[in-house]
């Protein structure tokens, strides 16, 4: 009798193994295919990632060549690149909603602040995912790969060893570089629905826009923009809404200065 008990439970044991790989196996096509066709209709720019690699046991996800393009009217191709994404996934809760991940650690990211009259391209990125967010797709929108998203719970959020260049035109082809201050978030969706995906987009791409707006990082891009006989951050951005005024007429470089001061506001820096 315990003979066949003990038969008993190792089968189980086993069936439940194959089906906790079977899961994880399917969470790389599932996580690569939602990243470039869902994620273009929150960011409204190009979105997509190369590769994604999974170790069943662990549940660790690799996310490989993720690339955030840059919205139309801005001259530099990309926001952000990175080579990998390291994504800790809770296993269990894989098919439920929320689900949760444990840790999202992107290492070395390569970021582009590329600063037009009136904007930035990560204001004009995050514009487009808080719309996303908050109004939603119509049902004939929404890909049809992509499916039903569910909502995420993120534990821990680490973005370090960040490299900034920044793009402007008053630069005038010249390149400033500056790293970026590590950011670290927990609890992203901690209520019990937990996040949708834009809500979490959003928040994350907040966290990276108030590094990149502090007065301590602004101040280091203007150390080099000074040393290197360039106009600063502030000094450029008057200049152009006064070109603003001279093209367009007083109105229009009124309008651009709003813009301007809801940006240095936005984080209430």
């Amino acid at each position: 009798m315990k003979k066949w008990i003990l038969i008993g439970a190792v089968v189980v044991v086993v069936i439940i193994a194959i089906l906790l790989v079977f899961g994880i196996s399917k969470i790389g096509p599932l996580i690569k295919t939602a990243v470039n066709t869902y994620g273009p209709t929150i960011t409204k720019t190009d979105l997509r990632l190369g590769d994604v690699g999974v170790s069943l046991f662990s549940g660790e996800v690799k996310l490989k060549e993720f690339y955030l393009g840059n919205p139309k009217g801005f001259t530099s191709p990309q926001a952000i690149k990175v080579n990998s994404i390291f994504v800790n996934v809770d296993e269990k809760s894989i098919m439920k909603d929320p689900i949760v991940i444990e840790k999202i650690e992107i290492a070395a990211p390569e970021i582009t602040y590329e600063k037009t009259p009136g904007t930035d391209n990560f204001m004009t990125i995050m514009d487009n995912v808080k719309k996303s967010a908050g109004m939603g797709q119509a049902p004939q929108e929404k890909p049809k790969a992509a499916g039903k998203s569910k909502n995420l719970l993120v534990k821990e959020f680490v973005l370090k060893e960040g490299k900034v260049n920044l793009v402007a035109a008053f630069l005038g082809g010249k390149s400033v570089s500056e790293a970026l201050p590590d950011i670290r978030l927990t609890n992203i969706g901690s209520g019990k629905e937990g996040a949708s995906p834009e809500k979490v987009a959003e928040t994350i791409l907040a966290a990276i826009y108030e590094k990149l707006t502090s007065s301590a990082f602004t101040a280091s891009l203007n150390n080099q923009l000074k040393a290197m006989g360039v106009q600063s951050l502030e000094e450029a951005t008057a200049g152009a809404k006064k070109q603003v005024e001279q093209t367009l007429g007083k109105g229009a470089g009124e309008e651009a200065g709003k813009l301007m001061d809801k940006a240095k506001g936005l984080f209430g820096k």
